[in-house]
């Protein structure tokens, strides 16, 4: 049967999604690679062509075709200018989701299937199963250090149904190791780091071409001031770089974040990240996707921040655009234009954007 499939592979350059296709040809699917090219602003390195070179190499090592999805426009209107936008308001939001929302699931995923694909496939850590109705359902990687769900979280049923993850079933030692025998070219390459294809960003480097920074006061927890920072849009709670302390403290510990206030451009740190107690402070979702049903009342798993521990919430209120949960542990507080995910166990149902 799978001979009758043809399968788009978003091959990047790296080695998670070029086992995916190595995968995929040996599960007797008919695979074509793909790079995806995408916008990077002018003043930024790019490296895009020796990463389309890498994917190349590996495609010209399995002997299948290799195309290339120009995908610059909807980078730059759907991710890098809402990305500034949202900074602007003073949100936080999380580039890599929105990436693969309207990038690698949406111009990747029509571009496959413009050309009679019948599947897109990436390297991500997760998991499609399905259950026991036949239908699909987002899981966890088995490698818990490199689970990518959190960042595809607004994937709705019909992308699910469209889109395998040939790599989502094994540790990322076992991947690398699997590369290497088969003798492909990317098996020992780096992992790739940063916003999702523009790699590492100096945030307010990259917010300074686009908005006006003025630099400001750090101030303590008394509001004494303490140190300078770049401009108070750039930071968002948690944050624990990016500030200078300016005191004399040869025992000083780490500074967090733990409120900033963009009217008078400060913000204000302290040891310890800006906790609410359970109970204390609900957190307020919206531009939901919700692939399984939740209703008010549900205890679920939440996690704000990618590599964040999950904690217990109770859906105290839902309707079609929003859900209010109220967390039943003490926890870090998110700031918002955070994306917040929604777990059953292993099971990602969805998510929102924290308001």
């Amino acid at each position: 049967m799978n001979k009758q499939k043809t399968v788009f592979v978003g091959l990047s350059g790296g080695v998670d999604s070029s086992v995916a296709a190595l995968r995929l040809i040996n599960g007797g699917y008919n695979v074509v690679g793909v790079f995806i090219k995408v916008w990077h602003p002018d003043f930024m390195v790019c490296n895009w062509e020796q990463e389309r070179l890498d994917a190349m190499r590996v495609a010209a090592h399995l002997d299948i075709p290799f195309l290339t999805c120009d995908a610059e426009a909807e980078y730059r209107d759907a991710v890098a200018k809402v990305f500034i936008d949202q900074y602007r308001q003073g949100r936080t939001p999380n580039p890599d989701v929105m990436c693969n929302q309207h990038v690698k699931f949406g111009a990747f995923l029509r571009f496959a299937e413009s050309r009679g694909a019948d599947f897109i496939a990436t390297g991500h850590y997760a998991q499609n199963i399905a259950n026991q109705d036949g239908n699909c359902e987002l899981h966890r990687g088995i490698d818990t250090n490199k689970d990518q769900t959190y960042f595809l979280w607004t994937l709705s049923n019909t992308q699910l149904e469209k889109s395998l993850f040939p790599v989502g079933n094994t540790d990322k030692e076992e991947i690398r190791k699997e590369a290497a025998e088969a003798g492909i070219p990317t098996a020992q390459k780096k992992d790739s780091q940063g916003i999702c294809f523009l790699g590492h960003v100096d945030i307010p480097e990259f917010l300074s071409h686009y908005i006006d920074l003025v630099p400001g006061k750090v101030l303590d927890m008394q509001g004494e001031i303490i140190g300078t920072h770049q401009g108070a849009l750039v930071y968002t709670l948690g944050q624990r770089h990016g500030f200078s302390i300016t005191t004399k403290d040869n025992s000083r510990t780490p500074m967090f974040v733990v409120d900033r206030d963009t009217g008078q451009n400060t913000i204000t740190v302290d040891t310890t990240p800006r906790q609410s107690d359970k109970g204390d402070a609900a957190i307020q979702l919206h531009q939901m996707v919700v692939r399984s049903a939740v209703q008010e009342g549900d205890v679920i798993q939440i996690q704000c921040r990618y590599r964040q521990k999950p904690f217990w919430g109770m859906v105290a209120q839902r309707d079609d655009e929003n859900i209010t949960i109220i967390p039943k542990e003490t926890f870090d507080q998110p700031a918002a234009g955070q994306s917040c995910v929604l777990y059953r166990g292993m099971h990602c149902i969805g998510g929102g954007t924290i308001g």
